[in-house]
């Protein structure tokens, strides 16, 4: 396994990481037993974070972690989210009760007394620009029961704010081939500002791992299927914002990345460990098999400049015109 620091929390981190969303649910079916297998197998080959949210599965994934992470907490870092359980525009949701409740219950169901990292989840920004949630987060932190914090962002606009927040830690982006723009401004000042980025929807939802083909019909309490065109939340939280036909054409278009890397799906998170800015990438799973295909990219070759001036000319003439949503 590779590390990377974390920002400047003296936190180091594996490359490949993993997001817990999928195993929660709102991916379609899944196995506890797969995934406790799967998470077993990442931390057998040296991972040591992992990214959840007291949403996903309303709370399932935390309470999976627990199992999995049982008597290595001090060895296992892991990051949760709040917010989206209560309506994310009301002021009342980020108030010191409210934030300090929420971060109870995920502790009680990960079985810790303190979190590496609280991330808020995806807030307007009218309550980043109010401030008093970082205020909050500055009370947890000197409470011991948090150790550092950060902000995942829909938009670079967002990105950019909390960048100018002292407390921030990190952030986390949607970034893959298909949403290439933190490239430009934010990475650069995160850099500058000395906050990690964690790269997440990493493979579009599936579109980069070339493994669908049009009209595929995906089960009813899968994302990929009620959010396809931003119904539930944020469009670019599904396929990076681009509808799926037309993605599944784009990804066929790049398939030559995955010449000489094993797969498009290695190739794609080849791909953004390339960038210096990224801490870690944190891709999804519920079977074993893919926690193993994820972890081969770290001995898949890199990428040279002409490859890497030829996807971010092609992000800019063919993808990025279908993009829908503001990122």
């Amino acid at each position: 396994m590779n590390y990377r620091q974390l920002g400047s929390t003296g936190l180091n981190v594996s490359e490949v990481s993993f997001g817990t969303w999928a195993i929660g649910g709102s991916w379609g079916s899944s196995s506890d037993e797969e995934a406790l297998k799967g998470l077993q197998r990442a931390m057998d080959a040296g991972v040591n974070f992992f990214d959840t949210a007291d949403v996903y599965g309303s709370g399932h994934a935390e309470e999976l972690l627990a199992k999995a992470t049982k008597g290595k907490e001090n060895e296992i870092y892991i990051a949760s989210k709040f917010c989206r359980a209560g309506d994310i525009y009301d002021p009342n949701t980020y108030s010191k009760q409210s934030v300090e409740a929420f971060l109870d219950g995920t502790l009680k169901r990960l079985e810790r007394d303190t979190l590496d990292l609280y991330q808020i989840h995806c807030p307007p920004m009218e309550i980043l620009q109010d401030g008093s949630v970082f205020q909050v987060l500055d009370e947890l932190k000197q409470a011991g029961k948090i150790r550092h914090y950060g902000v995942s962002v829909e938009t670079v606009e967002e990105g950019l704010f909390c960048l100018e927040q002292p407390g921030v830690s990190t952030l986390q982006v949607i970034f893959n081939i298909f949403r290439q723009k933190p490239v430009e401004t934010l990475f650069p000042r995160a850099k500058e500002k000395g906050v990690g980025i964690l790269a997440r929807v990493p493979l579009a939802s599936g579109l980069l791992t070339g493994k669908f083909s049009k009209n595929h019909q995906f089960e009813s309490d899968d994302h990929r299927n009620f959010n396809k065109d931003g119904d539930a939340f944020n469009v670019g939280e599904t396929f990076a914002g681009v509808e799926f036909n037309k993605g599944v054409e784009l990804a066929q278009q790049l398939e030559w990345i995955a010449e000489g890397r094993g797969n498009m799906t290695r190739a794609a998170l080849k791909w953004i460990l390339e960038h210096d800015a990224i801490s870690c990438v944190i891709p999804g799973f519920k079977t074993v098999a893919q926690i193993e295909d994820n972890l081969e990219t770290l001995n898949e070759k890199g990428y040279s400049q002409e490859e890497l001036t030829r996807l971010s000319d092609f992000y800019k003439e063919s993808i990025h015109p279908h993009i829908r949503g503001v990122y």
